[in-house]
């Protein structure tokens, strides 16, 4: 890259809906950028002559539409660890660079999912249940340590959650696009695109891998239909990774013991959607990685990343936009 110390500022779009916040640091952007700040539908018109995109409404697609008008583009940056959202034909095959927040969500995301394995195991949920009946009822609970989990996808938020569950005692597995026989974190991986015969050793699948076309329903019938009746699904990736329909039948007919489940394929879950009448099924708002202050580390995550952009420096957490993810090297 080029140092762009003595270039003009460059200008940068910041795509953020109305009500929504705004990046905190904005006052520290604009002094390093001309800003505009637009919503969706001013895109096309915000975008041309840009050189850099904010992308702070994370699920936004509204860059495919606005792709034509993308004259000077050469650089967007995504508030988020998955970027299926906004990926699309054009854009892959640009020379624009993409980056995102790879790395701000892996502690997160890794206390949720054994936040969410302790609720299943305690029966956490059900003693809620029980409260609210005042109803007082022994029962035996699930050993955590010593169980074994199953973690589907061996990105940086796979690795931080396989390291949380072994530190409890669990015997953790990865599944991911390259198998190896040995890794630091995961004691070893098998291949993601053979589920089927890996699933009946897990009593806890946990799915965080990214949404792309080798990933999409890779929790099919097939999948469910191998793993353990006890076995207890964890969904923190995208929801999209679910055959739903499929799921609900296997909850419904005891094949599987449970879910948690922070993603769906339709967010807002729709209020008519079997899962919320599902004693099996626990379901969260899409908010696994969202502790107090997160939107103050993605501002502060772009802020260190245009400081780079600006030094003609590599920028951190490039997307390998064919794959759809920040290649780990492993």
């Amino acid at each position: 890259m080029t140092n762009r110390a003595s270039e003009p500022r460059p200008s940068l779009v910041i795509l953020a809906e109305d009500g929504q916040p705004r990046p905190y640091n904005l006052d520290a952007i604009k002094a390093r950028a001309d800003v505009v700040i637009a919503p969706a539908a001013d895109l096309p018109q915000a975008i041309r002559g840009a050189e850099a995109l904010f992308l702070w409404d994370f699920f936004s697609s509204a860059l495919r539409e606005a792709w034509p008008q993308a004259d000077a583009l050469k650089w967007v940056h995504v508030a988020a660890a998955g970027v299926d959202a906004m990926l699309f034909d054009g854009l892959r095959e640009s020379e624009v660079a993409v980056t995102n927040a790879h790395g701000t969500f892996d502690t997160p995301i890794a206390e949720f999912v054994l936040a969410s394995i302790l609720a299943h195991d305690k029966q956490l949920h059900r003693s809620k249940a029980l409260q609210r009946e005042a109803t007082w009822q022994h029962r035996e609970l699930t050993p955590t340590a010593g169980s074994q989990a199953l973690v589907v996808g061996t990105g940086g938020i796979g690795r931080a959650t396989a390291r949380l569950l072994r530190a409890v005692g669990l015997t953790v597995r990865g599944a991911g696009r390259t198998a190896r026989e040995y890794d630091d974190d995961f004691g070893s991986v098998v291949p993601s695109a053979e589920l089927a015969e890996h699933v009946a050793w897990a009593d806890h699948v946990v799915l965080i891998a990214p949404l792309t076309d080798q990933t999409r329903q890779m929790l099919n019938a097939e999948v469910l239909a191998a793993m353990k009746p006890t076995a207890h699904l964890v969904n923190v990736g995208r929801g999209a990774l679910v055959d739903e329909p499929a799921l609900v039948e296997a909850l419904r007919a005891g094949r599987i013991a449970a879910a948690s489940l922070d993603v769906f394929e339709q967010e807002p879950l729709p209020a008519d959607h079997p899962f919320w009448a599902m004693e099996n099924v626990h379901i969260s708002a899409h908010m696994s990685g969202d502790v107090v202050g997160w939107r103050d580390a993605l501002a502060e995550q772009f802020l260190a990343n245009l400081d780079r952009w600006l030094a003609g420096e590599p920028l951190a957490n490039q997307v390998d936009k064919q794959r759809g993810y920040v290649r780990s090297g492993l």
